[in-house]
């Protein structure tokens, strides 16, 4: 090596690390291994006031939700859409009864959702969220905005089988 090509290695600065990816900082491409499948991430939905962050996966035809939130810990649920609606968002029960199982509200709020890809609210402007749980551990949640509902129903998942692949 020259000693040109080693005083420009000196002055040179370093590459920085490349930062890996962890279940929050998805992106719209990436690839995930959840429960032995492989989901591609077709849109983000990016609650900023709640540090959570709702992702759009797809497998082929297999559409599911990964919500992720950040707390003292990472939450990770899986939910599945549904199909039901209810009369009036202001009248949300706080108990739920459906298939036999009775979801408890566990958290409601109303916020600003900035939405990017495939997602079932294409806009981004205030979302309302609530979140049920039952007995047995299966979830809920319903979120509105302006004049439409999506229903989803899923169950936690633990961060070690969740395997990320950048795109």
């Amino acid at each position: 090596m020259s000693l040109f090509h080693r005083i420009i290695n000196l002055v040179k600065k370093p590459e920085p690390p490349i930062e890996e990816k962890t279940p929050y900082t998805l992106s719209i491409g990436d690839i995930v291994d959840l429960s032995l499948n492989s989901y591609t991430v077709a849109g983000r939905v990016l609650f900023p006031q709640r540090q959570e962050a709702f992702f759009t996966i797809k497998d082929g035809s297999t559409i599911k939700y990964l919500r992720v939130a950040k707390r003292e810990k990472l939450e990770l649920s899986l939910y599945e859409a549904i199909d039901g609606r209810l009369e009036d968002i202001n009248e949300i029960p706080t108990t739920i009864e459906m298939e036999g199982a009775l979801y408890h509200m566990e958290d409601q709020a109303v916020g600003a959702a900035h939405s990017s890809g495939d997602t079932p609210f294409a806009s981004s402007s205030e979302r309302y969220l609530w979140d049920f749980q039952s007995d047995n551990w299966k979830l809920l949640r319903i979120e509105w905005q302006a004049g439409q509902m999506m229903l989803y129903e899923g169950e936690d998942v633990l961060p070690m089988d969740v395997r990320i692949i950048q795109s």
